[in-house]
């Protein structure tokens, strides 16, 4: 059983990333679709759609949501206002990797 996330600590911006970028994955590995399929399917240039994941692209977020069947501003709060609208222009943390496993590693000291 998981234990109820406290909401009084702070948290990390590129933990909220890798959950964003995870759940988003989960989503195309459920529906059975590849980011190459997206790319083809929606007539993007090859990439498109894995760049997407990482940073703000208007029509790779479009086409992953529409693959997906749901809207873009659900699948990334952190680009999109409440209302939906696209934050423009984009924070600086939405272009910013986030940490690879062997860096998350290194910094918690394993």
């Amino acid at each position: 059983m998981h234990r109820p996330q406290r909401t009084d600590k702070p948290r990390d911006a590129s933990i909220d990333k890798l959950e964003e970028l995870a759940a988003i994955k989960s989503k195309l590995l459920l529906a059975g679709l590849s980011l190459y399929d997206i790319d083809r399917g929606y007539h993007l240039p090859r990439g498109t759609a894995g760049t997407t994941l990482r940073e703000p692209n208007a029509a790779g977020e479009r086409a992953i949501a529409a693959a997906l069947g749901t809207k873009a501003h659900l699948l990334w709060p952190s680009r999109y206002r409440p209302s939906g609208q696209r934050r423009s222009p984009q924070p600086r943390e939405n272009y910013e990797r986030p940490p690879t496993m062997r860096q998350r590693q290194k910094a918690a000291g394993i």
